[in-house]
C-alpha cells in the first residue's frame, strides 16, 4: 500500500513538473507583453440592451476623438501622455453622449494596472494577468465592457474599416512586441480574401501546444 502510494505521488511529481514550467514561463511571458501595451475599456452601466449600446455610442464618441491623436504617438509614453492630458476632454464628449440619449450616469475614468481574464481581439488573445488601461466606467459599471488596445492603437485600425482589421493589427503588434511575444498572443485565426474580396477564416490553432512542444523540443 505504501509502495503504492510512493510511486502515485512521485508520478504526479513527474506530470505536475512540465505544467509548473509553462505556468512560470507564460506569466513572464505576459509581464514582458503587458509592459508594451495600452488597453481600453469602455465598461456599460449593465447587460440591459440600452446600457449595452449607450455603451457602444460612448465608444465610438471617444475613439473618433482620441484615436487620430494617438496615431501621431511614438511610443508608449507619448500614448500614456496623450490619454493623461486628453481625460478631462473624454469625460467631456461621454457625458454629453449619455445626457443626449436622456441618461444622468456617472462617468469616472481610469488609467490604471488592472487584472484582466484571457481577452481576444481579432486574431490576437492577450494573456491573463495585469495591464495597464484607460478605463471609461458608466454608471455602476456592472455590464459587460468593450475592449480594444490604445497602444499600440488598433482601437484607429477599427474606426478606419469598421471592423477588426487583421492585417494591420498583426503589423501593429509586430512593431511594439518581438517575434516570440507576438507568436504567444496570436490565437491563429488567419483570414485571406476570397473571389468577392470578403475575408473568411482559414484556420485555428491552439497555442498551449505550441507552448508545450517547445518547452520539450
Amino acid at each position: 500500500m505504501k509502495k503504492s502510494i510512493a510511486i502515485i505521488t512521485f508520478l504526479l511529481i513527474i506530470i505536475s513538473v512540465p505544467f509548473g514550467i509553462i505556468k512560470l514561463k507564460t506569466s513572464i511571458q505576459q509581464k514582458h507583453i503587458s509592459e508594451k501595451l495600452i488597453r481600453f475599456h469602455v465598461i456599460a452601466n449593465s447587460d440591459l440592451p440600452y446600457d449595452q449600446k449607450l455603451k457602444l455610442e460612448v465608444k465610438d464618441g471617444v475613439l473618433q476623438y482620441i484615436s487620430p491623436k494617438l496615431k501621431e504617438c511614438k511610443d508608449i509614453n507619448q500614448s500614456r501622455k496623450v490619454i493623461k492630458d486628453n481625460d478631462a476632454a473624454i469625460k467631456e464628449i461621454a457625458n454629453k453622449i449619455i445626457k443626449e440619449n436622456g441618461y444622468n450616469y456617472n462617468i469616472n475614468t481610469k488609467l490604471s494596472y488592472e487584472n484582466f481574464p484571457i481577452k481576444t481581439y481579432g486574431n490576437i488573445s492577450l494573456p491573463q494577468g495585469k495591464y495597464e488601461a484607460y478605463r471609461i466606467i458608466i454608471g455602476e459599471g456592472k455590464g459587460q465592457n468593450w475592449w480594444c488596445v490604445m497602444f499600440p492603437p488598433l482601437c484607429f485600425v477599427d474606426i478606419t474599416k469598421g471592423q477588426v482589421a487583421y492585417k494591420e493589427t498583426e503589423k501593429e503588434m509586430k512593431s511594439v512586441l518581438n517575434e516570440s511575444e507576438y507568436k504567444a498572443i496570436d490565437n491563429g485565426i488567419q483570414y485571406s480574401k476570397n473571389s468577392n474580396n470578403k475575408e473568411k477564416k482559414i484556420k485555428m490553432k491552439f497555442k498551449i501546444f505550441e507552448v508545450i512542444e517547445d518547452i520539450f523540443s
